[in-house]
């Protein structure tokens, strides 16, 4: 069986076995580790979930995310109706800094705007959006201003790296210019090069990831 049709049944299968994705209407297709998503959802959560079980499945090198939410009469709200839930929804989250995002809503797509000063806050702001019924599509335009800066981020990251049990960090060269990381190297997945972009973003002081990991 060729190498694009394995990887095909894959996706296919990792994506049926997520709970938070109901796979009934996305098609994939691969090309040479490039695996293309298509189709539609009835929510933004799922779109963002099949994303990620796309990237654990071993052999993919890059998604193409092409699939569309549609939401069911039922759960379709205002873009007032939108906003005012995100206000509420970021107010309760430990998470996000009081008074940190501004939101913007226009036909179910949310934009958020502001500064933060870790990228674990940005992230948790966008999930907060994604859960959330009536919102589309999500632009996290949330900057990343750390309150203090680190001179000896590039050791904190490979530190970090070397207690993953996922990545080989002998593979990977980290530099920073200023709080901005920029990784080189190989990994084996999609996923393990997400894992490393997640590790660089969690250290003291970073401002930016340049992920330029190969996949094998």
């Amino acid at each position: 069986m060729p190498l694009d049709k394995q990887l095909q049944q894959a996706v296919l299968a990792e994506l049926g076995w997520d709970p938070s994705v109901n796979a009934a209407h996305i098609g994939v297709t691969a090309n040479a580790g490039v695996v293309t998503l298509t189709g539609h959802v009835e929510t933004y959560a799922e779109k963002h979930g099949a994303e990620t079980a796309a990237c654990r499945v071993r052999g993919v090198k890059a998604v193409a995310e092409e699939i569309q939410v549609e939401l069911p009469f039922e759960r379709t709200r205002g873009d007032d109706e939108i906003a005012a839930a995100v206000i509420e929804r970021l107010a309760w989250d430990t998470s996000v800094p009081p008074d940190a995002v501004s939101v913007k809503v226009e036909q179910g797509w949310v934009t958020l705007t502001g500064s933060v000063t870790w990228q674990y806050q940005k992230e948790a702001a966008g999930q907060d959006v994604a859960r959330l019924h009536g919102v589309v599509g999500l632009a996290n335009q949330l900057i990343v201003t750390p309150a203090v800066n680190v001179p000896d981020i590039t050791r904190t990251i490979r530190d970090a790296l070397r207690r993953s049990c996922l990545l080989h960090d002998e593979n990977i060269t980290v530099r920073a210019d200023g709080g901005h990381i920029h990784l080189i190297g190989t990994v084996g997945s999609a996923y393990e090069r997400r894992i490393a972009s997640v590790t660089a973003w969690a250290a003291p002081g970073a401002t930016g990831v340049t992920n330029d990991l190969a996949i094998l």
